[in-house]
């Protein structure tokens, strides 16, 4: 486990790195978005083009990775990242903008696909979750002080856009300089969902519902806690707790999750995220910190159940595999990104704030549910050797 961690200690000094950027860039996009003073409309129709871009990447990006190798690539999204955050700031038109978020989601999932299959091909079955729970992690803490990082500054003025592409910039050195060996290239390219159905059904479905779960909050949660009477430290106060929640529960569900059947690790977090949800429906501001403590409760589960969906489709494969099936999963997470906020926004047009927890409810309910079946269907198994999963 440690040789593991020491083989992609500057990947994850790059992920830190490169997530840090990415809180800068979600914060400031959105205050510079409605400080211009464009409509809902807009905002929404340029979030659905990051979501384009992003799941267009996952169809694209094995390919690059085959003819070139992870670190060439990963070099040259970064470098995209930094571009398209810096022609945000140049020409502040929401139909420019569609085109720049869709080039930053392209570059975003791209570096996700590089960044989880290496740490696949340098993960034993044995602690593959908990590798994947470092990953997390890691990847969290970067988010939480992008935001607090973009709140010094001004996202009127180009200052913080600069800073977020310095950021990206930054990513690639930890990598370049290090003396660790690369993943090898993928013997396979491309995806095959028919195949990542018949290895394991769970993480198919799971990861889509993750998507779901995660875009829903991420691109509703200001919203919903306006909604329900927060203040605006308030909102961030929200949704601090929610990724702390999430830091807080990774590195035991994702070591539980090396000693046991993943799928029941999956089945707890579907009925706890069904509780955890259900609290937050039923809480107002009335009742500001035990709302604060139920979205604690709920981050515990929102972005923990993609890794487990992760290491459990990986477990089976062979080292060749791997960019084949983080492809697979990127496409799906990223079906689960486009669909999440389409149905938190009718979920909240037809029940008011209280729509989004309920959503969140039904996804964690079906999650588990599923879950739980294909564990009935076929004999709890902790994979040990590579072959057909669940």
């Amino acid at each position: 486990m440690l040789e593991g961690l020491r083989a992609v200690s500057s990947l994850l000094v790059s992920i830190f790195i490169v997530m840090t950027g990415f809180g800068v860039a979600s914060y400031i996009v959105q205050i510079r978005a409605l400080g211009e003073g464009w409509t809902a409309q807009d905002i929404s129709f340029i979030g659905a083009v990051y979501s384009l871009g992003y799941t267009i990447s996952s169809f694209i990006t094995p390919k690059f990775i085959r003819r070139t190798g992870h670190i060439r690539v990963f070099a040259a999204y970064i470098a995209a990242l930094s571009i398209s955050i810096l022609l945000c700031s140049l020409m502040p038109n929401p139909y420019a903008w569609m085109a720049f978020r869709g080039l930053f989601g392209f570059a975003m999932a791209g570096s996700y696909l590089i960044m989880e299959s290496w740490i696949s091909e340098k993960s034993a079955n044995e602690y593959r979750g908990f590798m994947f729970s470092v990953y997390m992690v890691v990847a969290m803490a970067g988010s939480i002080l992008g935001p607090y990082i973009a709140a010094w500054g001004d996202a009127q003025t180009t200052t913080l856009f600069i800073v977020a592409a310095m950021f990206f910039s930054l990513a690639v050195f930890p990598i370049a300089l290090s003396s660790s060996s690369s993943p090898s290239v993928p013997t396979e390219v491309g995806f095959d969902l028919k195949g990542l159905w018949q290895r394991s059904p769970v993480a198919f479905v799971g990861t889509f519902l993750a998507g779901v779960i995660s875009a829903a909050w991420l691109n509703f949660s200001a919203v919903y806690a306006k909604m329900v009477g927060l203040s605006e430290t308030g909102g961030a106060n929200i949704i601090a707790a929610v990724i702390l929640g999430s830091m807080v529960a990774q590195f035991p569900l994702g070591r539980i999750s090396d000693y046991v059947d993943r799928r029941k690790v999956m089945v707890v977090c579907g009925a706890f995220g069904v509780g955890a949800s259900l609290w937050m429906a039923a809480s107002d501001a009335s009742h500001e910190y035990m709302l604060y403590v139920a979205a604690f409760a709920a981050g515990m589960v929102i972005f923990p159940i993609y890794a487990l969906n992760v290491a459990h489709a990986n477990d089976m494969a062979d080292p060749g595999e791997y960019v084949r099936i983080s492809s697979g999963l990127t496409v799906l997470y990223g079906f689960g990104v486009i669909a999440g906020p389409l149905l938190a926004g009718q979920a909240i047009a037809y029940a008011g704030p209280a729509g989004l927890p309920l959503l969140l409810t039904i996804t964690f309910a079906l999650y588990g549910s599923y879950a739980a079946w294909r564990i009935v269907r076929r004999p709890s198994q902790i994979p040990v050797t590579h072959g057909v999963s669940d």
